[in-house]
C-alpha cells in the first residue's frame, strides 16, 4: 500500500515538472521570437532615411549608367516611397560642380564630402530611424585594403565601418553594388545590419549589373513577391540575383558577379538567404518603404490601421522563421491568432477607406450619402 502510494506521488511529481517544463518552453520560445523584434521595428514614429553615393568614372558608358542609375533611385524613392528631400541623400562624384540641374544633388563624394553628409545626418535621426546606404561606382581590394573609389583619395571598408558606428541607435542597411565589393561590405557586417554585396569575392572586378536590377525591383514594386505592396531587402535582393542570372545566360557569357547577402552579422554572406535560413530572416522585415505615406490620402483610423497591419504581418514573418524554435502545435495556435488578427484588421481597414473613397465620391458627384 505505501508503495503504492509513493509511486502515485511520484507520478503525479513527474507530470507537475513535465508540465512546468513545457510552459517554460513556450514562454522561453515567445521570448526568443520578442528578441528579434528590436531591429526594423518600422513603427510610425520611425523615419527612414536614404544615402546614394555615386562615385567617378571614366568614360562615357559608365559616367552615363552610374548617373542613371542614382538619379533614378533617387526619383523612385521620392514617388513611391515616400521620401523627400530631407530625407533623401545624394553624394554624387564632384558634386554640384559637375550636375545639379534641378538641385537634386547634395554634395561630392569624396572623403570630406561623406564624413559631412554622414555626420549632419547623426544630428537629425533619432533611435530606431532607419538608414540606407547605396553605394554605386568602382571597388578596388581585398579584406582590410578593400576599397570604394572616391574623389581624391579611396575609402577603405574599416574607415566607412568607423564612420557607421555613430548610427548604433538606427537600423542599417548597406546596399554595395560596385566591381570587388566583397571585401568592403564584410567590414560593414554587424547584428542588427542588412548588407548586400553585389559580388562575393575581390576577383569580380568587372562592373556589376546587379545595380540596374536591384533598382528595378524597387521600380512600381516589381520585385513584391508576396503581394503585400511592399518591397523588402530580401525580396529585393531576389529579383536582382535571378534577373543577373537570367541576363548572363541570355548573353551566353560566364557570370563575373556572384551577389551575397548578410544580416546576421557574421560577415558570411548568403548567396541564397531565405527567411529559413541563418541569413534572410532580417532582411525580409526590413523595407525600404516608409511606413505612413502622406501622399496616401488616408484617415488619422485607415493609418492607424495600416500601421497595424503591417505590424502583424512583420509578426508573421518573424515567426514562419523560428518555426524551428516552436513545438508544432504551439506554431501553429500562434500563427493562427496572427493570420486571424491580420484578417480582421485588413477586413477592418478596407472597410474604412472604401466608406471615404464613398464619402469622397459622394462629394465629387453632389450626391447626398446613403
Amino acid at each position: 500500500m505505501i508503495n503504492s502510494l509513493l509511486e502515485v506521488k511520484i507520478f503525479k511529481l513527474v507530470i507537475l515538472v513535465n508540465s512546468l517544463f513545457l510552459v517554460s518552453s513556450i514562454n522561453a520560445q515567445l521570448s526568443s521570437l520578442g528578441n528579434t523584434t528590436n531591429y526594423f521595428l518600422d513603427s510610425p514614429e520611425a523615419t527612414k532615411y536614404v544615402v546614394i553615393m555615386t562615385g567617378p568614372t571614366v568614360g562615357e558608358t559608365n559616367l552615363n549608367q552610374f548617373r542613371q542609375w542614382a538619379f533614378s533611385l533617387h526619383d523612385i524613392l521620392a514617388r513611391d516611397y515616400g521620401y523627400t528631400s530631407k530625407t533623401i541623400t545624394l553624394l554624387y562624384a564632384n558634386g554640384v560642380s559637375e550636375t545639379n540641374i534641378d538641385g537634386r544633388v547634395d554634395g561630392s563624394t569624396n572623403f570630406s564630402g561623406i564624413e559631412k553628409g554622414l555626420s549632419q545626418l547623426a544630428s537629425e535621426v533619432k533611435t530606431g530611424d532607419q538608414i540606407t546606404l547605396y553605394l554605386i561606382g568602382h571597388g578596388s581590394g581585398a579584406d582590410e585594403e578593400a576599397k570604394f573609389n572616391i574623389v581624391g583619395p579611396d575609402i577603405t571598408g574599416a574607415d566607412f565601418a568607423q564612420m557607421l558606428d555613430q548610427f548604433d541607435e538606427q537600423d542599417l542597411i548597406i546596399v554595395n553594388t560596385t566591381s570587388a565589393s566583397y571585401g568592403f561590405s564584410t567590414s560593414l557586417s554587424g547584428e542588427g545590419r542588412v548588407v548586400i554585396s553585389s559580388t562575393r569575392s575581390p576577383s569580380e572586378r568587372y562592373d556589376p549589373i546587379f545595380s540596374r536590377y536591384f533598382i528595378e525591383a524597387l521600380d512600381n514594386r516589381n520585385g513584391d513577391r508576396d503581394k503585400n505592396n511592399r518591397v523588402s531587402m530580401l525580396e529585393a535582393f531576389e529579383y536582382a540575383k535571378s534577373n543577373v542570372e537570367a541576363w548572363y545566360e541570355e548573353q551566353g557569357r560566364l557570370a563575373s558577379e556572384h551577389a551575397g547577402l548578410d544580416d546576421n552579422g557574421d560577415a558570411l554572406f548568403a548567396l541564397n538567404p531565405t527567411e529559413d535560413d541563418i541569413d534572410g530572416r532580417l532582411a525580409e522585415i526590413a523595407y525600404i518603404d516608409t511606413v505612413i505615406d502622406d501622399n496616401d490620402g488616408l484617415s488619422l483610423e485607415a493609418r492607424n490601421l495600416k500601421a497595424r497591419m503591417q505590424e502583424i504581418e512583420r509578426g508573421v514573418f518573424i515567426l514562419r522563421g523560428r518555426k524551428q524554435d516552436f513545438l508544432e502545435t504551439d506554431y501553429w495556435q500562434e500563427m493562427e491568432t496572427r493570420l486571424i488578427d491580420l484578417a480582421v484588421t485588413t477586413g477592418r481597414f478596407n472597410e474604412v477607406v472604401g466608406t471615404s473613397e464613398k464619402i469622397e465620391s459622394s462629394i465629387t458627384n453632389g450626391q447626398p450619402d446613403d
